[in-house]
C-alpha cells in the first residue's frame, strides 16, 4: 500500500515537472504545439473554477482551435453551467465550423428544451436547421440528417392535417440530405427508400425515380471529396506559417479543396455551390488563420460575386487575426475605395498611421497619394508638410512627393525644391542623390546635374560612393564629351583605389573601360564571349597583390583555382564592383576537388611523354611503392604508361588538355569519332568480319593463339596456355568439344568480348579460357598467363 501511494506521488510530482515546463515553453513560445497540448491534457484534470484560465490562456492563443473549445463547454456542461454554455457557444460557432463542436451544440439545446414541451421542441427544430444552414454540406454531416430526422419522426401528431405536415417535412429533409456528398449519403438513400415505401408504395415510385439521378451524382461526387478531405490534418492548430513541410502540404491540400469546390462538380445551384465555398474558406480558417493570402482569396470571392460587403466582413475579421499585416490593409483601403466609401477607406488609412510618430515611411507615401486621389493636391501638400516633420520620415517620402507633383501636378518648380529641401537632410543617402539626379535628367539640366554629383561625392565617404560614381561615369559616358568623359573614369578610378573597391592601379586603362564607354543599353561592342573573360580578368586584377595560400598542387594549378573562382562573375562587363560591406570567399585560395585524392596521394611533376598531353593538371595516387624499372614518380608514371593497351594510349593522346575533373562530353565524343584506334594483330583471326562469315567459329584454342602476336608491354617471357596446360583432364577436354559444336551451330557474335561471355556461361575453365580472357587486357590475360 506504501509502494502504490509513493508510485502516485512520483507521478503526480513528475507530472507537476512536465507542466511546469510547459508553462516555461509557453512564455517564450505561446504557439509551441506540444505545450499547448499538454496544458490542454492538464485542464481535463482540474475542477473547472481553476480550468478556466487555462482554456482561455489556450483559446487566446488558438481562438480557432473546436477541439479546446468543445473540451471548455464540455467541463461547463458537467456542471450543468447553462449560461457559461451559452456565452462560450456564443464566441465560437461561427468561428469553427466543425461537426462535433455543432452536435455538442445541438445536444445543449436539446437538454435546454427536453422539459419545455411543444415549444421546446420547435425551439430545437429551429436549432437543426440554424445547424445544418451553417454546416449541413460538411463531409461529415451525415450523422446530423440522421439525427434530425430521427428528431421529427418523434414529433407528436394530434391530427391528420399535423402528419401530413409533419411527413412533408421529413420528406424535404431527406431529399436535401441524399443529395449531400457526405460519408452516410448511401445509408440516406437507403432510408429514404424505406420512407416513400413505407409512406405510399404509388407515390414512393415517381419520387424515388426522380431523385436517383441526383443521388448517383452526389454520391460520385462525394468520392472524389472524400480524396480532398482525407489529405487534410483536422486536428492541426492554427500556428503562424514557419515554412515546415508540412504546413506547406496542408496549404496545398486546403487550395486544392477550395478549387475542387470552386468548380461545382455536382453543377447545383449556384446559392447551394457558394454556400459549399463559404463553408470551405470558413473551415479553411480554422487552420490557416495566420495566413494571409487565405483571408484575401476569400474576400476577393465574396467581392466578384457581388458580396462587398461580406468582403469587407472577411477583411475586418481578418485584421483581428493578423493586426500587423500592413499589405491587408491596403486591400481594405483598396475595397472601400474601389466602391466609393472614401471615408471608411481614410479609417483603415489612418488606423496605418496610428499616432504618426511610429507610422512607416510607406504609409506616409500611400497615404499622401490617397489624399491626392480622393481630396486633392492642396490635401496631400499639407499632409506632406507634416509628415515630413516625423522622426521615421526617410528620403523616399521626399522623392514620392517630388515626383507626385512633377508627374501628376505638371509642376517641375515644387518638385525641384522638395528635393533641394530633402538634400540639406539626406546628402548622406547615395539612394536620394541618384533620384535627385534622374529628375533633373528629366529636365535636361546638366548643369545642375554635375554640380549635384560634385556636391555629394565631396560629401559622401568613398565607401559609400561607388553607385554615385558609377552614374556619373554612365552620364558622362552618355551626354559629355570625350575629355570629361576619361576625366571622371579616371577620377573614379582614384577615388576607389584607395578604399579597396577597384583593385586596379588608378593610372591604368584596361579594355573593360572602352567597352564601358561604348555600349548601350543590352548593345555591348564585343562578344558575350570576350564579356566573361573581360569580367574575369578585371576581378584577377583585383586580387593580384592578395597573398595566395601555399596549395598541394603543382605548379599552375594555384592560378588554375584563381581562374576557376572568377568563371562565377556575371556575364556583364559592366558589372560593378563588390561592395566592401559584404564578406566574400577569397576564391584565389581555392583548389580543384578531386575525389580520387586521398591521403598519401603524390602529384605529379609536369613531365612530357611522347604523344601524350601535359599532365600538369592531373592528380594520381601515387603507388606504395616504385614500380619495377624506376625510382621516382616521373619514371613511375612512365612505367604506367608503357602498360597501357595501344588502343588506350592512342585515345589519351588526342584528348585536350582540360581544366578540372569534369570535360566536355562533346568534345569527348568527337576525339572518339576521330580517332584512329590501333588495330588489334592477331595471328589467325585476319579481318573478323571477314572470317566470321565464311569460316566457322573459332576454338578456344584459335582464340588463345590469337594472343601470341600481342606485344607483351611489360617485357616479360611467357609460355602459351595450351602447353601449361596440355595435361588437362578427358573430362575437361569433352566438355571444351561440347562447347564448341555448340558455338559453331549458332549464328557468332561480332566481337571477342561477347565470344568470351558466351564461354563463360557454358562453364568453361579457367585454365581453357586463360588466353582467350587475356585478349582485351595488357594486365589481366596476358601477364597472368605468364605466371608459371
Amino acid at each position: 500500500m506504501a509502494d502504490e501511494r509513493g508510485i502516485k506521488v512520483e507521478n503526480q510530482s513528475g507530472s507537476e515537472t512536465k507542466e511546469k515546463k510547459a508553462r516555461d515553453v509557453l512564455l517564450v513560445d505561446k504557439y509551441n504545439v506540444e505545450a499547448s497540448e499538454i496544458l490542454a491534457s492538464e485542464a481535463l484534470g482540474l475542477p473547472i473554477t481553476e480550468a478556466v484560465q487555462l482554456y482561455e490562456q489556450l483559446l487566446s492563443t488558438f481562438p480557432t482551435a473546436a477541439k479546446y473549445w468543445k473540451q471548455y463547454v464540455e467541463a461547463h456542461m458537467s456542471v450543468n453551467n447553462d449560461d457559461a454554455i451559452k456565452q462560450i457557444f456564443s464566441r465560437c460557432l461561427f468561428d469553427c465550423r466543425q461537426i462535433a463542436l455543432w452536435r455538442c451544440y445541438i445536444r445543449f439545446i436539446r437538454k435546454v428544451n427536453d422539459k419545455k414541451g411543444a415549444e421546446g421542441q420547435e425551439e430545437t427544430k429551429k436549432a437543426f436547421e440554424f445547424m445544418l444552414n451553417y454546416v449541413g454540406s460538411d463531409i461529415a454531416s451525415g450523422p446530423v440528417w440522421m439525427e434530425y430526422i430521427t428528431f421529427l419522426k418523434s414529433l407528436p401528431a394530434t391530427n391528420p392535417q399535423e402528419e401530413s405536415h409533419r411527413m412533408t417535412t421529413i420528406r424535404k429533409v431527406y431529399q436535401k440530405a441524399i443529395i449531400t456528398p457526405t460519408h452516410h449519403v448511401e445509408q440516406l438513400w437507403k432510408d429514404y427508400e424505406n420512407f416513400e415505401n413505407t409512406v405510399s408504395r404509388a407515390l414512393a415510385k415517381g419520387l424515388v425515380s426522380e431523385y436517383q439521378p441526383k443521388y448517383n451524382s452526389a454520391r460520385a461526387v462525394y468520392r472524389e471529396r472524400k480524396k480532398y478531405v482525407d489529405d487534410i490534418d483536422w486536428n492541426m492548430l492554427a500556428v503562424p506559417p514557419s515554412g515546415s513541410y508540412k504546413e506547406e502540404q496542408q496549404c496545398m491540400a486546403w487550395k486544392r479543396f477550395l478549387a475542387f469546390e470552386k468548380g461545382n462538380p455536382q453543377r447545383i445551384d449556384s446559392g447551394s455551390s457558394n454556400s459549399r465555398i463559404t463553408l470551405t474558406y470558413e473551415q479553411c480558417l480554422m487552420y490557416l488563420y495566420h495566413y494571409p493570402d487565405i483571408w484575401f482569396d476569400y474576400a476577393t470571392w465574396h467581392a466578384k460575386n457581388g458580396s462587398i460587403d461580406l468582403a469587407i466582413k472577411v477583411y475586418q475579421k481578418a485584421l483581428k487575426a493578423l493586426p500587423d499585416s500592413e499589405v491587408l490593409r491596403y486591400a481594405y483601403a483598396e475595397l472601400e475605395e474601389s466602391r466609393g466609401a472614401i471615408q471608411p477607406a481614410k479609417k483603415v488609412y489612418e488606423s496605418l498611421l496610428g499616432d504618426g510618430v511610429n507610422a512607416s515611411a510607406l504609409a506616409h507615401i500611400q497615404f499622401i497619394r490617397f489624399l491626392r486621389r480622393t481630396e486633392g493636391v492642396e490635401a496631400a501638400r499639407k499632409y506632406f508638410l507634416d509628415a515630413r516633420k516625423s522622426p521615421n520620415c526617410t528620403y523616399h517620402v521626399f522623392v514620392a512627393y517630388a515626383m507626385m507633383a512633377f508627374c501628376l501636378d505638371k509642376d517641375p518648380k515644387v518638385a525641384h525644391n522638395v528635393f533641394e529641401a530633402g538634400l540639406k537632410r539626406f546628402m548622406h543617402e547615395p539612394g536620394y542623390i541618384l533620384e535627385y539626379a534622374d529628375f533633373l535628367c528629366r529636365l535636361n539640366d546638366d548643369r545642375n546635374i554635375r554640380a549635384l554629383f560634385e556636391r555629394a561625392l565631396n560629401s559622401l565617404p568613398p565607401e559609400e560612393s561607388v553607385e554615385v560614381w558609377k552614374r556619373f561615369t554612365q552620364f558622362e559616358q552618355t551626354y559629355g564629351d570625350l575629355a570629361s568623359m576619361l576625366k571622371v573614369e579616371q577620377r573614379r578610378k582614384e577615388a576607389l583605389s584607395r578604399t579597396g573597391e577597384d583593385g586596379s592601379s588608378a593610372f591604368e586603362s584596361s579594355l573593360h573601360d572602352v567597352v564601358s564607354r561604348y555600349s548601350f543599353m543590352d548593345l555591348w561592342p564585343c562578344s558575350s564571349k570576350d564579356l566573361d573573360y573581360l569580367a574575369r580578368q578585371e576581378w584577377l586584377v583585383k586580387n593580384i597583390n592578395k597573398k595566395a595560400e601555399k596549395s598541394i598542387l603543382f605548379n599552375g594549378v594555384g592560378s588554375l583555382g584563381a581562374e576557376k573562382g572568377s568563371a562565377g562573375l556575371p556575364n556583364n562587363a559592366k558589372t560593378s564592383t563588390t561592395s566592401a560591406k559584404v564578406i566574400y570567399p577569397d576564391t584565389s585560395r581555392m583548389i580543384i576537388y578531386d575525389p580520387r585524392q586521398k591521403q598519401g596521394a603524390a602529384l605529379l611533376p609536369n613531365t612530357t611523354v611522347p604523344g601524350l598531353p601535359a599532365a600538369s593538371n592531373s592528380v594520381i595516387p601515387a603507388p606504395a611503392a616504385p614500380l619495377a624499372g624506376g625510382t621516382g614518380t616521373s619514371k613511375a608514371f612512365n612505367d604506367i604508361l608503357k602498360v597501357l593497351p595501344p588502343a588506350l594510349v592512342a585515345f589519351i593522346t588526342h584528348l585536350p588538355s582540360v581544366d578540372g575533373p569534369s570535360p566536355d562530353v562533346d568534345i569527348v565524343l568527337s576525339i572518339l569519332l576521330q580517332s584512329n584506334v590501333a588495330p588489334v594483330q592477331t595471328a589467325k583471326l585476319g579481318n573478323p568480319h571477314q572470317q566470321m562469315s565464311s569460316a566457322p567459329a573459332p576454338s578456344t584454342s584459335d582464340l588463345s593463339g590469337a594472343n601470341k602476336s600481342r606485344p607483351n608491354p611489360g617485357g616479360v617471357p611467357f609460355k602459351s596456355t595450351r602447353e601449361g596446360h596440355s595435361g588437362g583432364k578427358r573430362k575437361d577436354m569433352d566438355r571444351q568439344q561440347e562447347d564448341e559444336t555448340l558455338t559453331q551451330s549458332r549464328p557468332l557474335p561480332r566481337d571477342l568480348f561477347k565470344i568470351r561471355q558466351m564461354q563463360k556461361a557454358r562453364g568453361v575453365t579457367s585454365s581453357q579460357t586463360g588466353s582467350a580472357s587475356g585478349g582485351g587486357s595488357a594486365f589481366s590475360g596476358e601477364l597472368s598467363g605468364s605466371t608459371e
